[in-house]
């Protein structure tokens, strides 16, 4: 069975240009619930604060970028990949999920 961590990269606050969307943390949670009912203990979502990354090298480096690129966070990543930027689409992400080769529960 193939496991994989999603990774949502942001900051306690919301991006000026997010500013009627949830907090990056708050959707992290979401984003948590809603790929656990699909996927179970396939998917691992990791929330990652931009401004006090902790983790591997590549973890804290690609933190640096969302800040140096002015990405708009949340920033989902998947397998190195940007998944989603802003407002993230559950369907793009589970669509990225089953491309690497997770299935679905059931």
């Amino acid at each position: 069975m193939k496991t994989i961590t999603v990774f949502v990269y942001g900051a306690e606050q919301i991006c000026p240009s997010c500013v009627n969307f949830p907090s990056a943390k708050e959707t992290s949670s979401w984003l948590e619930a809603a790929l656990k009912r699909k996927y179970g203990e396939q998917v691992d979502v990791r929330y990652v604060d931009i401004h006090e990354p902790v983790g591997s090298a590549e973890t804290v480096a690609f933190a640096k970028r969302v800040l140096d690129e002015d990405l708009w966070y949340p920033v989902v990543v998947i397998e190195g990949e940007i998944v989603a930027e802003g407002n993230p689409k559950l369907k793009e992400i589970c669509q990225k999920i089953e491309r690497v080769g997770v299935k679905q529960l059931g």
